[in-house]
């Protein structure tokens, strides 16, 4: 709810007593740890913006919302060796502010190989309006805060029809915005998702992941992040092996298998992700031998880093760490 009373009152209105109208508590007008219900939520906005009027609700609460609404997430997501692995952490951790909310890389609307689509939706049906606005903008300022710039954003795409000018949504986004597509999303190049972030900390990063595991485990998804985190812990110290996760995690190797396949994932996918945001991470943070990398990896040999490298970026090692992209 950052920002929804300085907006409300800037234009005129009373903020508590439309909070009030739609049932969401006072407090949460003011605080980031008041729940409150997503249905009601979403009426207090759509309701805001016909009273007062202001079509772009939406987007002006956005602009009064950072990074730091994310809380100790925050922490883990700046942190982060690139900025698909900030997108994934962001993702995996969403349920902490709603439970219906999803937020997932995917293939291009546009069919280019080179671009994917950062989708915003609902496991309950469309979103509404000022919602998809609000926290599609979110995103976008999180990206561009995490980057510190522009990000080569080609363009928005909204589920909806615009109530507010349509040049009010291309201003705010620096973008082609098209409406009433079949999903809401940001398409960006495939190589953002390998960019590496600035300044990360990864000390930081692994304490608020292990709080983030510790007081908030995933509701249908409680194995993954567990698996990720041991899969990380075992590299470059001991072979990255499921049978020895198994046994970190106090469970038969089969049965965890099971318990990944029903989670929509496996070992292996864990273990090919662990390895691409570590593997990048050495390559443009450090100048140790390519060799080392590879063991520190779980690689026996260099040329398998190699190999893997052109797989998750299109490119080799060599063209990584000296700041190129792939594909």
């Amino acid at each position: 709810m950052r920002g929804f009373r300085d907006v409300v009152e800037q234009l005129g209105g009373d903020a508590e007593a439309l909070a009030a109208q739609f049932r969401v508590p006072l407090d949460a007008l003011d605080g980031d740890d008041v729940l409150v219900s997503d249905v009601a939520m979403a009426k207090l906005l759509e309701g805001a913006a016909r009273a007062l009027p202001c079509p772009d609700l939406g987007l002006r609460i956005s602009e009064y919302q950072d990074i730091g609404i994310l809380g100790p997430l925050a922490i883990a997501v700046q942190n982060s060796p690139t900025v698909g692995a900030a997108l994934g952490c962001a993702s995996q951790f969403l349920f902490l502010h709603s439970p219906v909310l999803r937020f997932t890389i995917v293939a291009d609307p546009e069919g280019r190989a080179g671009d994917v689509g950062l989708c915003y939706g609902s496991s309950e049906g469309p979103p509404p309006r000022q919602a998809t606005d609000a926290i599609l903008a979110f995103s976008h300022r999180m990206i561009r805060f995490l980057v510190d710039g522009h990000y080569a954003l080609h363009s928005v795409h909204l589920s909806h029809l615009p109530k507010a000018p349509a040049s009010r949504y291309t201003e705010f986004f620096g973008a082609e915005v098209r409406f009433g597509q079949s999903a809401s999303l940001l398409r960006v190049p495939r190589s953002l998702l390998d960019r590496p972030l600035a300044g990360v900390d990864e000390t930081l990063r692994e304490i608020a992941l292990d709080y983030l595991h510790s007081h908030f485990p995933e509701p249908g998804r409680v194995v993954a992040p567990q698996v990720r985190t041991a899969i990380d812990r075992m590299l470059g110290t001991s072979p990255p092996r499921i049978d020895s996760a198994a046994r970190l995690l106090g469970m038969h190797a089969r049965t965890l298998q099971r318990r990944l396949a029903a989670e929509g994932t496996s070992f292996e996918s864990l273990l090919d992700d662990a390895r691409r945001d570590a593997a990048l991470r050495l390559l443009t943070r450090t100048d140790l031998p390519l060799q080392q990398i590879a063991g520190l990896v779980g690689l026996s040999e260099q040329s398998a880093l190699t190999r893997c490298v052109r797989r998750w970026c299109g490119t080799t090692p060599s063209v990584v760490r000296a700041g190129g992209t792939g594909a």
